[in-house]
């Protein structure tokens, strides 16, 4: 029995009354957004769709002049203006705990909808039986490349993107355009706040097919994203990969905080204490080659004393998500066998962290 059949059997669907006044709610996370947000907000306006659409919001305490233009241009968009810079999914949680629509849809800042994008997802998202995530194929806004359809997880969740179009379930859809039921959001709980910013997708994906629920890309339409501006990069740059110190120790951290919350016994005590060794082998490796202390300071060893310092907090948070799994072995249906960072590492070398 899914999670969700459970859920009704129980009667758990009072647990969490949604009021409906809108089908769908876009949540806009921003900060320092000011040449991004006007373009996003405008694809959300100039949507094919003929149910009523609320847009929110939360300006994360931008330095420049977001909040302001938002409200003078944008009258009608629900704003939340935080005080302090909170993180991604601070932010999303607080939107979600003010959305009055059925579906939520996520949608970063630097990222704008296809025209027919949200009536694609409402269309497929009411035809479900049992509920789920819902992604579209993203584009690079520069060149119109497709970039992935989703994206699959190798076994320490290195997202691997997929690109093909007819292979829907996936292991995770990226953040910057993610639909999931309002109902769905409350019983998995949101994102952790702790985590801040980065995995926090991978995060929800995992925590909900481990719950029995489905995560599918849609083939159909799509959006366009200005890939690897945040935290610095993380993308292909003239064949190079480009990143951050930030960025590194961020996803670190957090895909090692997912692995171990969303894991099923007993795979976790097998995967985990070798995810460990090839991160302090990965961390040795390069910053002996790029002769930088910083970046094992500040990535990998950062890592493990996160994992250290958080250890009560994640093991409860494990209870937490392992109580009514009903996901084992097929947890690993969309993880590749091949390390996906080995795999980079040959076709384009060592990365450039800035």
């Amino acid at each position: 029995m899914s999670t969700s059949e459970r859920a009704a059997k129980e009667g758990r669907g009072d647990l969490f009354p949604v009021r409906t006044d809108f089908a769908c709610s876009v949540c806009i996370a921003n900060y320092n957004g000011i040449d991004l947000i006007g373009p996003c907000i405008d694809s959300v306006l100039a949507q094919d769709f003929d149910l009523p659409v609320e847009i929110i919001v939360h300006d994360d305490a931008s330095s420049d002049d977001s909040v302001s233009f938002i409200r003078e241009r944008y009258p009608t968009v629900k704003l939340i203006v935080g005080s302090e810079n909170v993180g991604f999914c601070l932010s999303n949680n607080r939107m979600a705990e003010q959305a009055s629509g059925e579906y939520l849809l996520l949608l970063n800042n630097d990222a704008t909808l296809r025209p027919d994008a949200l009536k694609t997802l409402y269309s497929f998202a009411s035809g479900q039986k049992t509920p789920g995530l819902l992604g579209l194929p993203e584009y690079d806004m520069r060149t119109g490349e497709l970039l992935d359809v989703g994206h699959w997880s190798d076994l320490f969740l290195n997202a691997v993107p997929n690109l093909k179009r007819q292979r829907q379930e996936v292991g995770q859809i990226i953040g910057a355009c993610l639909w999931v039921p309002r109902r769905l959001w409350k019983e998995l709980g949101g994102f952790p706040d702790w985590f801040g910013s980065l995995a926090e997708e991978t995060y929800l994906c995992c925590l909900a097919r481990l719950k029995g629920y489905s995560v599918t890309a849609l083939c159909m339409s799509g959006f366009d994203h200005l890939a690897g501006g945040s935290f610095g990069g993380a993308k292909l740059v003239r064949g190079r990969m480009r990143t951050s110190y930030r960025r590194r120790a961020l996803a670190e951290r957090n895909k090692s905080f997912v692995m171990y919350i969303c894991y099923p016994s007993p795979y976790l005590y097998l995967i985990f204490p070798l995810h460990l060794l090839m991160l302090a082998l990965e961390g040795a490796i390069v910053s002996c080659v790029k002769r930088d202390s910083t970046l094992w300071k500040q990535v990998y060893l950062n890592c493990m004393r996160e994992l250290w310092t958080n250890r009560q907090k994640l093991k409860q948070h494990r209870r937490d998500a392992q109580r009514g799994a009903t996901c084992g072995a097929g947890f690993f249906r969309c993880h590749t066998l091949t390390p996906h960072k080995l795999k980079m590492l040959m076709a384009h070398g060592l990365p450039r962290v800035e």
